[in-house]
């Protein structure tokens, strides 16, 4: 169920949850922040004092007006005040300038340097979550907040909260100078501020609901895009070019309606303004040329108060405009922090402690895992696997083959029971020096964009050598088609690696698990879908990453399972069978095995 709008008494503070969120990336700035608001107030008190001299040249024209005019052009005194007072509007308009543009690098530095530090700090946490997270989002949404999210706040914040809150601070300070220089003509001005504020409520509201739905839309696209894109041999060898097509523009079409509805909300808005501004302009020159008539006020004072009318209700204008962009900022900070506040469903416990060098023995003591309600995967299994041992672990689809396998790398906690390795419970080791002791290649050999030796050197949590690199491909048997590219090591590679073999592709990635020189290893499916002169490459390079390691090879053929020292066979989240390949498999059914 979706969460309610939040309304415009509502949005500012969503943005200041946001950043209280980011608060330790804010001290960081402290001094660029410290030094931007001092720059923000000179700049504030300047623009206060920039109409006075103009004020007090027309009171002195307009006294000098009853005297001599010749007199009143030649005077000395007279010269000189226009002298003094020009200076002064110079200065001021010069010292302002100056204070502005301090106050905006300041403060766009501070921004973008905490909004950088808030994008690392999503994409760190990104990576820290579970796959159960991972699995039930969808991956262009979620680089839609990584990028688009976060250069939305980012934009929102440099462009238009930090002059909103320099524009409030000058609207506070001249309606103060104004109500002490004539009370009825503040009380006029402050009357269309109620209008102004019923207005931004309403249409407020309605922006940020168009902005939540628009950036759903443009997460939705993302996420359609990843995957046409990343499976285009699929989508071409299926001709599904067309029906790919029709759902990117239904999405497309959706979020153009909304950002549409959302510039003609803000539009709306901003015009609205523009026109209480007029009408408060009209009312103001109305009651404060009748003061002067009076004498209550000097045609100086009148000027004085238009040109504070016209320069406080700027900021006015300018909140309209930026309402929109805060209101797509509060949606989009909202996403990023629903996303920094998931806690990973598996993370070290508080007494965790590195493992040590381990030597290979798994043990599952009465586990349990299960996927939701309903959907069990292992139920209750015992198991052994000694340092050193093969074991394939043979079963139909959905019987719980890799859940077995994401237990021993700690991709899942079990719901109930323990997993061992070399007697130590691993949710008493801490993750990172569990997974680094554990090699894996799957089916799918995932490469990176990057050179050949870059993809290589992943295995380790350092920089590889060149040495090391090396020998990891001389261990997978992909040295020598390596040595035979152009820029053989330093390759450049494509995304996922397209432009090599299957084959090559997986020797790579059987040379990435070679250089973690890792105790155990895990072998899912790694020999799926290759054709039978690839496969005995790889078949003689996975034994020589596997030699003397304890190895689990999860698999559907025969022949792979039959190599092993031992064949566990699991069905429904139950260990069937375990033993000797020729024992388990002629229990297998064929259909297990195809």
């Amino acid at each position: 169920m979706s969460r309610p709008t939040p309304r415009l008494r509502t949005a500012i503070p969503l943005l200041g949850r946001t950043f209280r969120r980011f608060a330790p990336h804010l001290r960081q700035q402290r001094r660029l922040l410290v030094l931007g608001l001092l720059a923000l107030i000179a700049e504030v008190g300047l623009r206060l004092v920039e109409p006075w001299p103009l004020a007090y040249v027309i009171d002195t024209l307009a006294r000098a007006a009853g005297a001599d005019v010749r007199a009143a052009r030649t005077g000395s005194d007279l010269q000189t005040t226009l002298i003094i007072c020009a200076l002064a509007l110079l200065g001021a308009v010069a010292l302002r300038a100056a204070a502005s543009y301090a106050m905006t690098v300041l403060f766009a530095l501070a921004g973008n340097r905490v909004l950088a530090r808030v994008r690392s700090e999503l994409y760190d946490h990104l990576n820290s979550l579970s796959l159960r997270f991972h699995q039930s989002r969808r991956i262009g949404d979620l680089v839609t907040r990584v990028t688009g999210d976060v250069g939305r706040l980012q934009e929102a914040v440099v462009t238009a909260m930090l002059p909103l809150v320099g524009n409030v601070i000058t609207l506070l300070g001249m309606f103060v100078v104004i109500v002490i220089m004539d009370v009825w003509l503040a009380l006029v001005v402050l009357v269309v501020f109620p209008v102004f504020f019923l207005l931004g409520t309403r249409s407020t509201h309605k922006i940020i609901t168009v902005s939540r739905s628009q950036r759903s839309a443009e997460g939705a696209l993302a996420s359609l895009a990843t995957e046409s894109l990343g499976a285009m041999p699929v989508v071409t060898s299926y001709s599904l070019q067309e029906r790919m097509n029709d759902r990117f523009a239904t999405g497309n079409d959706r979020a153009l309606k909304d950002s549409v509805k959302g510039k003609r909300l803000s539009a709306g808005l901003e015009r609205s303004t523009d026109v209480l501004v007029g009408l408060a302009t009209c009312l103001v020159l109305f009651v404060g040329a009748q003061r002067v008539l009076a004498g209550d006020l000097s045609i100086g004072e009148l000027t004085v108060f238009l040109t504070y009318l016209k320069t406080a209700f700027r900021p006015l204008r300018d909140i309209a405009k930026y309402t929109g962009r805060i209101s797509k900022a509060a949606a989009s900070g909202e996403r990023i922090t629903e996303i920094l506040d998931q806690h990973p469903d598996i993370a070290d416990t508080s007494w965790a402690r590195p493992a040590p060098r381990l030597l290979g023995y798994v043990e599952f003591d009465g586990v349990r895992l299960s996927y939701g309600p309903g959907r069990p995967a292992l139920r209750g299994l015992d198991l052994t696997i000694r340092a050193g041992e093969r074991v394939a672990v043979v079963g139909p689809s959905g019987a719980g083959k890799s859940s077995l396998a994401a237990l021993i790398t700690r991709l899942r906690e079990p719901d109930s029971g323990r997993v061992l390795i070399d007697g130590h419970d691993l949710r008493d080791l801490t993750l990172e020096s569990v997974r680094s002791q554990v090699a894996v290649v799957l089916q799918d050999s995932v490469l990176f964009a990057g050179t050949i030796a870059d993809n290589i050197g992943y295995g380790i949590g350092r920089p590889a050598t060149s040495e090391e690199i090396v020998e990891a491909a001389r261990i997978a048997g992909a040295d020598g088609f390596i040595s035979a590219l152009p820029q053989g090591y330093q390759t450049e590679l494509a995304d996922r690696g397209v432009g090599l073999s299957g084959g090559q592709r997986q020797r790579i990635a059987i040379a990435r698990a070679a250089i973690r020189q890792a105790p155990i290893v895990i072998l899912d499916e790694a020999l799926t879908g290759l054709d039978p002169d690839t496969e005995a490459e790889v078949v003689a390079a996975l034994g020589r990453l596997t030699r003397g390691r304890t190895t689990v090879v999860i698999t559907h053929d025969h022949r792979v399972a039959a190599d092993a020292d031992r064949v566990l066979w699991i069905e429904g989240g139950v260990l069937i069978a375990d033993g000797h390949p020729d024992q388990v498999l002629q229990q297998v059914p064929d259909e297990v095995m195809s």
